[in-house]
């Protein structure tokens, strides 16, 4: 395993060493999406920091138990304690069973991350697969004296919580600035004060997911079920933490303040957080017309889009910039990730067939040494709180390289052996492993066919066989037949 890596804890707002629990297990909770709807850029962005971050923690030898949720009940609109439960919305829309919503966009979100290459995690637990482990959590917190039951739903009592405790030490909230800023609601007159969260809501009679409980048929909060999933899966306390910044508060403050009430200690060690996504320079948002799913992405069916870009490109565009940096979506910096990308791609295409040194000359001290440092200043970016952004211009100047060799500007024999190995291992790895960019089949693939068919028909009417030969024998390489008709020449899957 590789010593001093380094990761920036939101618990103490610094960076630190990362030392695991109990090495070489590593325990990471990350909070997943919420399936009401399509997946969305902002979705991408999650996804792909902690793959990262699991990737990478694997490369360095760790064993690593990835959990990821999946919120199927109780989020409500506006993330209040009041309101409509959003996927619920959904199914009374479009007139569906509120799991039916779920499994349609669980489905639509997996599909997505496969593309995008995100790896799944070790376990994915469903919010509304672990309403026992919830209840039992409550009556938890209820025993230890830090919520309470009114009119069949139980609260956190945050204001008997900071007593003793420090409400805000994750977000850096201090309770006195949110008691003077808050106010109370309508239909929140069964709190003893704005500030407590539902742990569990009595359901309305339109309410459509509910569930028993020693309090009243309804639902859990949200802020609830990862601080039980994650004890579950996990224990009670784990390394890394993780979602969007957007989460810091309230939810991860009140997972916090949940897991110290049930458990008497924090949940997890280090906090990890990534920013949020603007395109063009503002807030992605329904209401301002530059909401862009995944789907939209892939077809370049929306008004932003100039053309289509595919899973791999808007991966390497999202790894061009530090997970905690705001990310700015445009045309301009897709088409520009886009040339970067097939830089990257072409440089490994190129290694894997690059031959080793071999021929008994000299070998260039220099050289060997050159191509040494630009190998480990790879991992100066992933080592540096997983900065996949150093660790991209680190592999273009190791790609300088590469491509010299290549062009065979620098006699590649007067490399030594081992150097070789080392650029090869070090140049393969990031990308592929750490990085998980890889090749796609390119999208042109049948104006790439009706090319070479003009050709194969030129061929034959110049009587040029060995060409017409080469053309079929291609075809028939990719499990295709070409068809000659008297109408003309077409093609067709091999039977």
């Amino acid at each position: 395993m590789k010593e001093g890596l380094v990761v920036y804890n939101s618990l103490t707002r610094k960076k630190e060493s990362f030392v695991p629990l109990n090495p070489p297990l590593v325990g990471m909770y990350v909070c997943g999406p919420t399936v009401y709807g399509e997946a969305h850029l902002g979705h991408a962005r999650g996804a792909v920091t902690f793959d990262i971050i699991f990737r990478y923690l694997r490369f360095l030898e760790y064993k690593v138990r990835y959990v990821r949720n999946i919120t199927d009940v109780g989020h409500l609109e506006m993330d209040a304690d009041e309101g409509e439960d959003k996927i619920a919305k959904k199914a009374r829309l479009e007139m569906l069973e509120p799991m039916e919503v779920a499994k349609f966009y669980t489905a639509n979100y997996h599909e997505v991350m496969n593309r995008m290459n995100v790896l799944p995690p070790s376990i994915e637990p469903q919010a509304s697969g672990h309403i026992p482990e919830q209840i039992e959590m409550i009556e938890g917190i209820l025993k230890n004296g830090f919520a309470y039951e009114s009119q069949g739903s139980v609260y956190f009592d945050v204001e008997k919580y900071a007593k003793g405790h420090n409400y805000g030490e994750l977000s850096g909230r201090n309770i006195e600035d949110q008691q003077s800023g808050s106010r109370a609601l309508d239909g929140q007159e069964s709190k003893k004060s704005p500030l407590d969260f539902a742990l569990w809501k009595k359901a309305s009679p339109e309410h459509i997911m509910r569930w028993n409980s020693p309090w009243s048929v309804g639902f859990p909060g949200w802020h609830l079920e990862c601080s039980a999933m994650s004890s579950k899966y996990l224990g009670n306390h784990f390394d890394i933490h993780g979602g969007g910044m957007d989460l810091l508060f309230p939810h991860h403050e009140c997972e916090v303040a949940q897991s110290v009430s049930c458990h008497h200690q924090t949940p997890a060690r280090y906090w990890l957080h990534n920013n949020m996504i603007t395109i063009n320079g503002q807030k992605m948002g329904k209401s301002l017309g530059n909401f862009i799913t995944m789907h939209e992405l892939f077809t370049g069916k929306h008004a932003l889009l100039e053309q289509a870009y595919s899973p791999m490109t808007i991966r390497f565009f999202i790894l061009q910039a530090h997970y905690r940096s705001t990310l700015d979506f445009s045309n301009e910096a897709l088409k520009a990730a886009q040339k970067g990308l097939k830089k990257i791609l072409n440089g490994l295409r190129i290694l894997k067939k690059m031959e080793a040194p071999l021929l008994e000359v000299a070998k260039d001290a220099e050289l060997s040494k050159s191509i040494n440092e630009l190998s480990e200043a790879c991992f100066k970016g992933m080592q540096d709180d997983f900065n996949t952004a150093i660790t991209i211009a680190s592999l273009f100047n190791l790609l300088k390289k590469i491509n010299s060799f290549y062009t065979k500007a620098i006699d590649i024999n007067t490399l030594e052996l081992v150097s070789f190995d080392r650029m090869k291992q070090v140049y393969i790895a990031l990308v592929e492993d750490v990085l998980g960019l890889m090749e796609e089949e390119n999208s042109n693939t049948e104006t790439f066919r009706e090319g070479l068919l003009q050709f194969y028909k030129e061929a034959k009417e110049a009587k040029q066989y060995d060409k017409v030969d080469a053309i079929r024998a291609l075809f028939k390489k990719e499990g295709l037949v070409i068809k000659d008709m008297k109408h003309g020449i077409d093609w067709a899957y091999e039977e």
